[in-house]
């Protein structure tokens, strides 16, 4: 799957065999692959070509800068939310005008750094926030550049907690209160208004909730136009899911198919904003069998990556393949695979059928490649994994272990808890 595959019973990346990552390198272990990033990357362009785009990477699914600097050298940009975003971007060489600011809680500092860094446009989440950023850009004597991002109230049809366009959702303004907020940007001196975003959620697996958006914003996009509003840029969001389990998510070329009617009449340069269906089948988590326990409920298999590596199957009870590194003929079992993490809620799987493993063996937990590494914790003050990636028969380090200096940086024992106090 992806340019991972068996090789006489041995799990590859490309031409680099995993275990001898492991054993080189030690686990947890992430390992992406160079040519699934690339191709995904390439699916896309290749899918919209008939409309003027941009493909602007959500930085929160992988933050890694080698992977933002591979996107970067395609023509991608970048779909910030923080200011630590926007520095690694600016770090991975991408072109400031081909990012993005999204997110509901930008501070006036970060709201400057995206100023002073002269990005294509802010993604503007609420009237307070739009009045901030006036405020802002009026002490830096500059422009702002905004859309406004507009919650469709449509139900994606995936997890809760990853769907951002419905009424309830902290995300966005209300679509019938977009002309307002419009009306209010237009007043505001040091505001530009370019463009109209929207974004309903993650994981996306059908495409029809993408048209029933996309098809309410475009009447939006009408409407503001005829009131005399200059909206240039259509950032359309992303969400489109991938395969950890029996999904059997839409191609980047299906979901065009489907929106190159109302991109085409919307005249707009469509941004889109792709994040896990460019790096999650992209990535594993490689992990180590610490022990086996036999117990009367429950068999378990204890190993060395935990919620803290992995937080997906804690948070979301997410489904991740789990496949031995080296394949065996041992008869299956079922057993929850768990993490050394002080909690019960640490299981990477739960009543899964896995071949028999003894300790020391290892395991690959597939479609790791997005949210994982960048949701990681220090948790039990335990040191996050190197970041490997592969390409063709060659492997770099794109992202040293932690060490436990690593984890006490910054921390200061006062002076009247010194010894000599």
């Amino acid at each position: 799957m992806h340019n991972f595959h068996y090789k006489e019973g041995k799990l590859y990346c490309e031409d680099v065999s995993v275990e001898a990552l492991a054993d080189a390198l030690g686990t947890p272990l992430f390992v992406y692959s160079h040519a699934t990033l690339l191709r995904h990357i390439t699916a896309y362009k290749e899918a919209f070509a008939e409309v003027p785009h941009l493909i602007a990477f959500a930085v929160k699914a992988n933050s890694n800068i080698a992977v933002l600097r591979l996107f970067g050298r395609e023509g991608g940009g970048a779909d910030i939310v923080s200011g630590g975003e926007l520095s690694r971007g600016l770090a991975a060489g991408i072109d400031p005008k081909k990012m993005v600011f999204a997110g509901v809680g930008k501070t006036k500092d970060e709201l400057r750094e995206g100023l002073r860094a002269g990005i294509l446009m802010f993604n503007i989440e609420s009237s307070q926030e739009l009045i901030a950023l006036d405020e802002v850009a009026k002490e830096m004597q500059v422009t702002a550049p905004v859309a406004l991002r507009v919650n469709p109230d449509v139900n994606p049809e995936t997890h809760p907690y990853i769907s951002t366009g419905l009424k309830k959702s902290k995300f966005g303004i209300e679509i019938g209160k977009a002309v307002e907020q419009y009306k209010l940007a237009r007043r505001l001196e040091h505001i530009e208004v370019v463009g109209i975003h929207s974004h309903i959620g993650s994981q996306l697996t059908k495409v029809k909730p993408f048209v029933d958006a996309l098809s309410l914003v475009l009447e939006l996009i009408e409407g503001l136009r005829a009131e005399g509003q200059d909206i240039r840029y259509w950032d359309i969001g992303g969400g489109l899911g991938i395969t950890y389990d029996a999904e059997a998510p839409p191609l980047p070329k299906d979901l065009a198919d489907a929106l190159m009617p109302l991109l085409k009449k919307s005249g707009c340069h469509i941004i889109l904003e792709p994040g896990r269906s460019l790096a999650g089948n992209a990535g594993i988590l490689v992990t180590r069998v610490i022990y086996t326990k036999k117990g009367e409920a429950k068999n378990f298999v204890v190993v060395d990556a935990g919620m803290n590596d992995l937080i997906r199957p804690s948070l979301y009870e997410a489904y991740h393949d789990i496949r031995p590194v080296v394949a065996n003929d041992r008869a299956t079992e079922l057993v929850d695979v768990v993490g050394p993490i002080c909690e019960s809620g640490d299981f990477l799987a739960q009543n899964r059928e896995l071949a028999q493993m003894v300790p020391d063996e290892l395991l690959a937990v597939m479609s790791a490649g997005a949210y994982a590494f960048t949701m990681s914790s220090n948790y039990n003050s335990r040191t996050r994994p190197p970041e490997v990636l592969v390409c063709r028969d060659r492997y770099d380090i794109i992202r040293k272990r932690e060490t436990i200096d690593d984890l006490m940086r910054g921390e200061i024992i006062p002076a009247y808890l010194s010894d000599d106090s």
